[in-house]
C-alpha cells in the first residue's frame, strides 16, 4: 500500500526527532567531544609538519570520505588559505579493482596506504558498524606505518575498539543513517578545526 502524504510527513517528523535526540546525546558526550578536539589538533599538527590526511569508508561512508577531503582541498570556511593535503582512498578504479582482484577487497585501502602514506600522516577511518574488514585493515597498516589513526564509528563496547587506533570517535547509536548523519557533522567540525589550526596565518 502506497503511504499517504500525511504518513510520510509523520515518518519525516519521526526521523527528525530521532536525529535531534542523537544530537543532544552526542552534545552531552564529553568523551566524544574531547576526542574530536584531540583528533583535529593531531591532524592539524601533522598537516602543518608536511603530512597528509587519508580518509576511507564504504558506501555512504565512502561518500563522506570524498566530501571531507573536498572540504580540506577546497575551502571549508576560509577562501584565503592554501589547499590542505587530504586524499579519499579507494577512488582510483584501476588501483581498487586491481587490488580487489589480485589480493582481496579487504586490502583496497591498506594497499594504497602502503604505497602513499608516510610516518606522521593521519588516517580518518569511517565505519558505522566498527566492523568493516577493509577499514580495520587500513587502520592496522596505518599503525604499522606510524600514522595517527582516527576511527569514526557508531556505538561500540569498550572492548570492541580495534587495537592500534589512536582515537575512537563513537557516535552513541547503532542506526546506520543516524550515525552517518552525525559523522558528517563531526567531520565538518574536524575540517573547520583543522583549517583554523593548520593555517592560522591565513586568518590573521
Amino acid at each position: 500500500m502506497t503511504p499517504s502524504p500525511s504518513a510520510l510527513a509523520n515518518l519525516l517528523a519521526e526521523r527528525l526527532a530521532a536525529t535531534a535526540d542523537l544530537l543532544e546525546r552526542t552534545r552531552a558526550d564529553h568523551v566524544l567531544l574531547e576526542g574530536c578536539v584531540r583528533a583535529a589538533s593531531r591532524t592539524a599538527e601533522a598537516i602543518a609538519a608536511g603530512g597528509t590526511l587519508f580518509i576511507c569508508g564504504n558506501g555512504g561512508s565512502a561518500g563522506e570520505a570524498t566530501h571531507l577531503s573536498g572540504e580540506l582541498i577546497g575551502p571549508f570556511a576560509d577562501k584565503t588559505r592554501p589547499a590542505l593535503p587530504a586524499i579519499a582512498l579507494g577512488f582510483d578504479p584501476s588501483a581498487a579493482t586491481a587490488v580487489a582482484n589480485d589480493f582481496s577487497f579487504d586490502e583496497i585501502f591498506a594497499r594504497q596506504l602502503a604505497g602513499l602514506a608516510r610516518p606522521g600522516d593521519v588516517l580518518w577511518a569511517l565505519t558505522t558498524s566498527g566492523r568493516s574488514p577493509n577499514v580495520l585493515r587500513a587502520l592496522e597498516v596505518a599503525a604499522e606505518r606510524g600514522l595517527y589513526g582516527v576511527l569514526l564509528t557508531g556505538a561500540l563496547p569498550a572492548e570492541a575498539a580495534p587495537r592500534g587506533v589512536d582515537q575512537v570517535l563513537a557516535v552513541p547509536s547503532t542506526e546506520t543513517p543516524r550515525v552517518q548523519e552525525l559523522h558528517l557533522m563531526l567531520g565538518h567540525f574536524l575540517c573547520e578545526a583543522v583549517e583554523a589550526l593548520a593555517t592560522p596565518s591565513s586568518r590573521a
